[in-house]
Order: structure tokens, then C-alpha cells, then sequence
């Protein structure tokens, strides 16, 4: 019984060993302003849809150097990206409305 317990407890700090890296340090960098962490993810869908853009016209255009597939796989992610913006949008303009209802 006691070696068991022995090689449970080795086996656990062999993992607290391995998960050390991914823990955050608590040296923190400063957060980022709320305002610059949406600005950065709508210029980042915004680049999405602007490469599918591209890539659409390429192919239309008749550039071997663009398959299908490429496109569409493009498209996808492009969509993707908007939809949970929507989304993210549609909870934030809630909480909002939550927070202005709430009684002072």
C-alpha cells in the first residue's frame, strides 16, 4: 500500500512538473484596455474577410496558383470569425442592458 502511494505521489509531481510551464507567472503583464482587445479581434475578422475576398477574385479570375478548396476552406473561416463576433456583440450589448436596468 505505501509504495503505491509512493508512486501516485511521484506520478502527481510529475505532472505539477509538466503543467508548471502553462501556469500563468505572476509577473502579469498590464491588461489590455477592453476597447484595444475588440479593436484587435474585428481588424483580425476584417483581415479574414479581406483575404477571402482576395482569394474569391483570384479564383474567378482563373489563377491556377488557387484551388476550391483553398477558397472555400477560407470562406468557412471568414464566416466563422463573423458569426462569434455577432455573437460576442449580442452579449455584450445584453450585459450592457442589464447592468443600465439594474436599480441604483
Amino acid at each position: 500500500m505505501d509504495i503505491k502511494a509512493s508512486a501516485l505521489l511521484s506520478e502527481m509531481q510529475a505532472m505539477q512538473s509538466e503543467l508548471q510551464p502553462l501556469a500563468p507567472a505572476n509577473n502579469i503583464a498590464p491588461q489590455q484596455d477592453f476597447s484595444a482587445v475588440l479593436s484587435q479581434a474585428v481588424n483580425s475578422v476584417n483581415g479574414l474577410q479581406k483575404s477571402t475576398d482576395s482569394l474569391r477574385t483570384r479564383f474567378e479570375m482563373g489563377d491556377q496558383a488557387v484551388s476550391l478548396e483553398e477558397v472555400m476552406i477560407s470562406s468557412q473561416k471568414s464566416s466563422l470569425a463573423f458569426d462569434a463576433t455577432v455573437q460576442v456583440r449580442n452579449k455584450v450589448v445584453e450585459a450592457y442592458k442589464t447592468i443600465m436596468n439594474m436599480p441604483v
